[in-house]
Order: structure tokens, then sequence, then C-alpha cells
């Protein structure tokens, strides 16, 4: 697997001309969605198989995944756009291996319930663990979530991914609830009900386990968020449910400065199943155009591998791309949140060129409006995936969290799977 950066004169066929690939091979692992009006500075990733097979007149996916000895769910991998297709065609040629020996990889990938499902049966083949954001603890201790997350159970069995309830503190508007979150870290007996309830959902829908999102968890407040696990992962073993944790780490940004909270995360790791670490500054529109991050935070991640085993530690990525007006206003300016399709076709619109930034590992472009407002597009590409997972190796974390999968990010998975193992799970505890 190489990277391409997109130079000025280039066109989609004269890239595969040059690296000896056929255009819509290029095309189709890219997920380019307008092949002909590339942007300068775009990413392209170019694959090299170890094995292929031209599909036979008769033959099945489930037969030539016996021929090679391999799984059906590594060929979906290889071969992402059979997932939504019922047939195989003789004269297709799939992609049967890659040289993917940098090593293994745990992926747990955030979702909705509501995704398409097209995407998420894209998506499944990648997928250790899919977490499933649904249901809210109330203020009585309820748990108010519906019912759309059965089929995305139900499919995820089906592509042999386990399944995770996320629990949150989240307001009835998606924000998080402070308040909430105390009220609940303060009351045995609503947590007493938040048990009972989590154990009927669980028994109920077919979920694998529990994820506990804690948002505001600091040094201050870490023993009420400690004591509140205990409990509920006392009680979720004894049914047989692993309790896994978001945590985030409380990354604060002055100028070049970044600090984080020294929670004891030792503490939280012996009582749960593994800790995924993510800072949930990414999903805020409201925050200044920074692109600092856990992983591109040393000290932070020095501290997180001194405190919780290799195994236990899932760092996420983020997926998302944001569009900040300049200059940056605290309280007013607000960024759009863009995947990277959008990202491209923004970039495309405004005759971007795009930049990258190796100490925070993100591309970038600048664009003026139609009101004259200058803007800036901070984004991840296939050399901020990259890298990223080349810096999680170096401490040896093969644990790695999506946020999130509700559109599929054709690069991301690319530069994955021709790289590491993605390892599966029993799902039984």
């Amino acid at each position: 697997m190489e990277i391409y950066v997109v130079q000025q004169g280039d066109s989609i066929d004269s890239i595969a001309e040059k690296f000896n690939i056929s255009t819509e091979k290029l095309i189709l692992d890219n997920g380019v969605e307008e092949p002909y009006t590339l942007v300068v500075g775009q990413t392209i990733v170019i694959t090299y198989p170890t094995q292929v097979y031209t599909v036979q007149e008769g033959d099945t996916l489930d037969g030539i995944a016996e021929k090679f000895q391999v799984s059906v769910f590594q060929l979906l991998r290889n071969n992402p756009y059979l997932s939504n297709r019922q047939f195989i065609y003789p004269g297709e040629i799939l992609v049967i291996s890659y040289n993917n020996t940098n090593g293994n990889t745990w992926i747990t990938g955030y979702t909705y319930p509501f995704i398409n499902e097209n995407t998420l049966k894209m998506t499944l083949p990648f997928l250790t663990y899919l977490l499933i954001f649904n249901y809210r603890v109330t203020a009585d201790g309820d748990l108010v979530g519906g019912d759309q997350d059965i089929a995305v159970i139900e499919t995820a069995n089906a592509y042999e991914v386990a399944t995770t309830l996320v629990v949150t503190t989240f307001s009835t508007t998606g924000e998080s609830d402070l308040m909430l979150a105390y009220n609940i870290l303060l009351d045995q007996n609503k947590q007493d009900k938040i048990i009972e309830n989590l154990l009927n959902i669980l028994n109920a829908k077919g979920y694998n386990g529990v994820n506990l999102a804690f948002q505001f968890i600091n040094t201050s407040n870490q023993e009420l968020y400690l004591n509140y696990l205990k409990k509920i992962t006392s009680s979720l073993h004894q049914a047989g449910y692993p309790v896994f944790l978001t945590l985030n780490p409380g990354l604060e940004y002055n100028g070049s400065e970044v600090t984080f909270e020294k929670i004891n995360y030792t503490e939280f790791s012996n009582n749960s199943d593994g800790i995924l670490f993510l800072a949930y500054d990414w999903g805020s529109t409201e925050r200044p155009p920074i692109q600092y991050s856990i992983i591109t935070t040393k000290p932070l991640l020095d501290y997180i591998v001194s405190q919780v085993p290799l195994e236990k530690i899932r760092i996420a990525l983020p997926t998302l791309g944001y569009d900040w007006k300049l200059p940056f206003i605290p309280g007013q300016t607000k960024a759009n949140a863009l995947n990277f399709d959008s990202v491209l076709a923004l970039a495309r619109q405004t005759n971007a060129i795009i930049q990258y930034d190796e100490t925070t590992l993100s591309a970038y472009f600048e664009y003026v409006d139609t009101e004259n407002n200058q803007h800036i597009v901070w984004f991840k590409d296939a050399r901020s995936i990259d890298s990223s997972l080349k810096v999680l190796q170096s401490y040896g974390i093969e644990g790695i969290g999506i946020w999130n999968i509700m559109y599929y990010f054709a690069q991301m998975w690319l530069v994955i799977n021709t790289q590491y193992q993605i390892e599966k799970v029993d799902h039984e505890f």
C-alpha cells in the first residue's frame, strides 16, 4: 500500500497508468465520487494485492472462500462493494489477500441505530465491536431508547461482530448533561434501577455487552465514577456480560500547550474489560480550529500506557472534518461538520489546494466564501489514518475506535485492511 498525493495536471487515468493499475480499480478502491475533477493535494491509496481470482461461471463467495481457505468476511473486506450485491459475475476480478503483515488491530465502531443499511453492511466486515448509541439514562434511572437497534444487532450478529449497548447521560437534545450525571452518581437507588434496566435490555435484545460513556470525569469526581463502575461491573459480570468504558481524557489547549486530566486509569482498567479513549471535543462545532488529538499528544499516550494494559486500550480515530469561518470568535463561531466526501466536494467547489500538517497529522485547506469570508477546513485523509496507526503501533496499542461509521470512509478502511489483520472476538464472555 502506498499513498499518492494528487499534483497539478494529474488525472485519474494518468495516476492509474503511473502505477500500472486499472482506472476502474483506483476509483472503486478509493470510493472517488468525482474521478475526473480531482483536487490538488487529494490522496489516492494505491494497493497491491498478493492474490487475486477471476470469477468463473457457477462460482459463489462461499465456494471461493473455501477454495482459498479464507473467510467470506475476508473477501468482503477486500472487495467491500460485494456487501450490497446479491451476485458475483464471471470475469470479475476479486482480491483474495493483501500483504497485511503490519500487525493486528481491534476495531470498535460507533454508530447510531438509524445508520443506512448498506453502509452498515459494508462496514461490519472491518469491525471487532459495534457500539450502538441508542440509550440515555433519565433522572429516574430509566433507560430511554427506541427499537431501531434490533435490526442493527441482527445484522451485526450475521457478520460475527459483537454488539455493545452504549449508556450515556445525554439530554433529550443530545447534549452532555452534567446535572444528570451527578444525579446518578450520588444516588445508589437509581444505580440499582439502571442495572436492572440494563439486564432486561441486554437479555431481551441480545447485546453482547455494555459500554459506559463517562463525559465529565476528572480528578475531583473520579471516585464517584469508580464506585458507580464497580457496582455495574459486579452485577453484569455475574450475568455474563463484559463492561467497557468510553472516557474523555479532558484535553485542554492553551496555545501550543496541551494538558489533560491525570485520572487513575489503573483502577478504571482493573474494574472494566477495556477503555476507549475519546476526546469529546472532536464532536463539538463550537471549539476553536485546533487539530491536536490524543494520538498527537505524546504525554497523554505515555500516561495512558503507563496506567492501562495494552490489550485493554482503544484510542479513537476521528473521521469528521470541520469547516470554520475566520476569525474564530468564542461563543459565536460554529464550525460545520463534514464527512470526507463532503470535504473534497467543498475543496473542488472552491478550487482549493489541500495541504498537510505533519505535527497534527491533519489535512487542511483555506477558501473564501461568496460573502468574502475566510474559512479554514481541517480533516483526516489517508495520510492521517496511516500515520495515526503507526503512532499507536509504536506504543504497542492494537485497539482503535472509529467515531463514527455513519458513512463509509473508503480510504480509511483501505489503509487499515491492506496493512493490518483485523481481530474478531468470541461473543461469549
